[in-house]
């Protein structure tokens, strides 16, 4: 990733030296780069939800939402999940990029996000079973097709609680249709002026159905063995790989593990981890955890997911996201500097202040941040 090292050449009479010295920023504050993408620093916007779409259309809230985050000095800033199809919505409320006008709607956003200096990034995904469910504020239960919610689809006919119904499950064609709907959704993410793909693999939505056993009761060849579980991942990168260039990055979000006996491990993880390393058309795997299963015991603490972007990282060299209540500056450097991540992406720290990366960058003493010229007077700079 980026240099630690940087080099100058020096001229001395007829001779030449190479001066090795030492980047004096912290690593948070380091350029990272992925194949032709480079962010001005390690900090990314995790995606979160801001159920305020109408129609899946991008609006005023999520112009002002992601553009205080660019202004605030976030390397890469990603959109929240934006859902390839209207049964892939998680409420009524979220992100879609199935139509050109969504896809529009979106690219002024991406356009302003590159302005100040970020990389504008958009993560992709399908509910499955976890769809037509109301918004947080309202008590995110199933919503009946008769005020306003829509049948489901998942890898097998179980549902994900009990008081949820079931879902139908996808045969081949229904398997098919899926991969097409997301390469056209990348193909408008790419027109749109997006710069980084994350593909939403974890927290129980329909990518994360199909690796979990728990979730995945399938008899072919998607169900069942690891290698057919991990099948329409796999195909899931190749539809993204078909109108997603070369030299734009690949990221995977990925629940490592499901916190629930006989689910998705650690384990697993780190075999996939390999595989995707092998094929090389993934550069990095953002390491959440959890979300398929009500039973799951999470132990929340600050930090709780490091240890799982720090095994991936050193049994695969696959490059690795650390999330997970991570909010003090010496912690996210700290998290940097013992190789346990490549990147620190925030979430509720980035919610509750947009310009955390500029005070952080002050408390770190870096040298090499641009300031907002708009915010100079503030007590940030």
């Amino acid at each position: 990733m980026a240099e630690d090292i940087k080099t100058d050449s020096r001229l001395t009479g007829e001779s030449s030296r190479r001066v090795l010295r030492r980047d004096p920023n912290p690593r948070l504050f380091r350029p990272v780069t992925f194949r032709g993408v480079t962010a001005r620093n390690r900090i990314m916007l995790s995606p979160m939800c801001q159920y305020s779409a109408q129609d899946g259309l991008a609006n005023d809230w999520h112009f002002a939402h992601l553009a205080a985050r660019a202004a605030g000095g976030a390397g890469l800033v990603f959109t929240e999940a934006v859902h390839t199809e209207p049964r892939g919505r998680i409420t009524p409320y979220c992100l879609g990029l199935w139509t050109d006008q969504q896809g529009d709607a979106l690219s002024r956003i991406a356009a302003f996000i590159s302005s100040q200096g970020a990389v504008p990034g958009i993560q992709l995904g399908h509910a499955g079973r976890k769809a037509s469910v109301g918004r947080p504020w309202e008590g995110s239960s199933p919503v009946p097709i008769g005020a306003g919610g829509w049948d489901t689809i998942a890898p097998s006919k179980t549902s994900y609680s009990h008081d949820w119904s079931k879902p139908a499950q996808l045969d081949q064609l229904g398997i098919a249709e899926q991969l097409l709907s997301l390469a056209a959704a990348t193909s408008r993410a790419r027109k749109a002026g997006f710069r980084v793909l994350e593909l939403h693999a974890a927290h129980g939505y329909l990518i994360h159905q199909f690796l979990s056993p728990l979730s995945n009761l399938r008899q072919d060849q998607y169900g069942g063995e690891f290698v057919n579980r991990t099948r329409f991942l796999l195909e899931s990168i190749d539809a993204v790989r078909s109108e997603w260039p070369d030299e734009l990055p690949l990221f995977i979000r990925l629940s490592v593990t499901d916190w629930v006996e006989g689910g998705w491990t650690v384990d697993d993880s780190v075999a996939l981890a390999k595989i995707l390393k092998d094929r090389g058309d993934v550069d990095l795997i953002d390491c959440s955890s959890g979300g398929n299963d009500p039973r799951q015991k999470i132990p929340i603490h600050p930090g709780y997911q490091v240890p799982f972007a720090s095994t991936i990282r050193l049994k695969t060299g696959m490059a690795t996201g650390a999330v997970g209540l991570i909010s003090a500056p010496d912690h996210a450097e700290a998290i940097l500097a013992n190789g346990d991540a490549d990147l620190i992406i925030l979430g509720r720290s980035l919610l509750a202040d947009p310009v955390w990366p500029l005070r952080a960058a002050k408390h770190l003493k870096t040298e090499n941040v641009d300031w907002p010229v708009q915010y100079e007077r503030s007590d940030i700079y």
